[in-house]
């Protein structure tokens, strides 16, 4: 059969993202339908190519992938919450809850926890952030298994939908190997930073994964910078929303060293991960008969990036884990940098250290005294429970 003419080759392109990103789409053995652009006469010459699947090629570079793996994260996620709360068993352990009628499922007071969620107790016995057993306990595993917990519903229900709406865009555009890598070491990068300024509370969440993947968009769109149609908006457009998530995290109770953790470590990562090949290289590659010079796959300035890159995540990584097996606080070497995670005013208080109160227990009375602010209150509850007297210690003194 001969041959078809390099005049009868076609690449089929159409954009992913609006109109910002002009991308080639994966052209399959199945017959293709005509663009929506295209001319009656355009339309009549498509239709007689595929007849001949010979004629088109599969541009595999830029596959549209089905994505799975960030549902999968998401169910993944909720079943960890449920669990959570099965463990938790407010009505076992604290003296009242939220939403009774759920029985076990109950959810800490408010005062305790505002976010409809366990005791900081569960949490840490579920594998949230806890330094101190890091470095003295060997319990390095926390720095991930902490990605998969939350501090309450909202938490969760926060993180879930931008998860989804980040996520499956990313993993449908560049698959879910390189999306579940962004992600996961994202999430270890923000548990890194948090632990090196965080030494007296649990940090839980996928937010630091959840901020690499917005820097791994960042480095994306400069790596990829030719691609875009509409670059200046794209670029401005993603560095508000940046900012405003970032924002954020400096009040109370969010702790956005794992935010800034994750980011730094998705924006390194999206140099090496979300590279594409140039267009012009792709076309070229295609044609089966082209007299113009071979042109490299990547750009010089993308080359650039990915060696850099690859050697400031990895350096990074490397040198803040032994910093954080040997319990360092970087907060001794940096007396403004907890503004960073949270700014005080005089509507909320940047106080992190953990609560301890003093008990006694008279009959039926229970009686508490804050040692961080010194509130004493008595209560009736006879031969309260240790974790009860934790829940009680945490309201007072909040």
């Amino acid at each position: 059969m001969a041959e078809p003419h390099p005049s009868d080759i076609r690449i089929r392109v159409n954009s992913k993202r609006n109109v910002n990103v002009i991308h080639p789409v994966e052209v399959g053995e199945a017959p293709l339908l005509p663009s929506a652009a295209a001319n009656s006469s355009d339309h009549q010459a498509s239709n007689n190519n595929n007849n001949n699947n010979s004629g088109f090629t599969e541009i595999k570079h830029f596959k549209k992938w089905v994505s799975w793996l960030i549902p999968v994260f998401v169910v993944a996620n909720v079943i960890m919450f449920v669990i959570t709360m099965y463990v938790n068993n407010c009505p076992k352990n604290s003296v009242d809850c939220v939403a009774d009628f759920l029985g076990r499922f109950s959810f800490q007071p408010f005062k305790e926890n505002p976010l409809l969620g366990p005791s900081s107790e569960t949490l840490g016995k579920m594998g949230g952030l806890q330094v101190s057993k890091v470095v003295d306990g060997d319990q390095g595993w926390r720095l991930i298994s902490c990605m998969w917990l939350h501090g309450g519903v909202f938490h969760l229900l926060a993180n879930m939908l931008s998860l989804l709406a980040i996520g499956i865009r990313l993993e449908q555009e560049f698959g879910f190997v390189r999306i579940g890598l962004l992600y996961v070491i994202s999430g270890f990068g923000g548990s890194l930073l948090s632990a090196l300024f965080i030494q007296s509370n649990i940090s839980v969440g996928a937010s630091g994964a959840l901020f690499g993947l917005l820097g791994g968009m960042l480095s994306e769109l400069i790596t990829n910078w030719t691609i875009y149609a509409n670059k200046a908006a794209a670029l401005i457009t993603l560095v508000v929303i940046i900012a405003i998530n970032l924002a954020v995290g400096i009040l109370p109770n969010v702790d956005n060293f794992a935010h800034l953790g994750g980011f730094i470590a998705g924006f390194l990562l999206g140099f090496v991960l979300l590279i594409r090949p140039q267009f012009g290289w792709v076309s070229q590659r295609y044609a089966q008969h082209s007299t113009m010079p071979v042109k490299s796959k990547f750009k010089m300035y993308q080359r650039g990036l990915w060696i850099i890159s690859l050697i400031l995540v990895v350096v990074w990584l490397v040198a803040a884990l032994v910093m954080v097996l040997r319990g360092v606080d970087l907060n001794d070497n940096c007396s403004w940098c907890h503004y960073l995670s949270c700014v005080p005013t005089s509507r909320w208080s940047c106080n992190t250290q953990p609560v301890s109160c003093m008990s006694q227990q008279a009959g039926d009375q229970l009686s508490l005294t804050c040692s961080n602010n010194n509130r004493t209150r008595t209560y009736t509850q006879a031969d309260a429970t240790s974790s009860q007297i934790r829940g009680l210690c945490s309201q007072l003194c909040r």
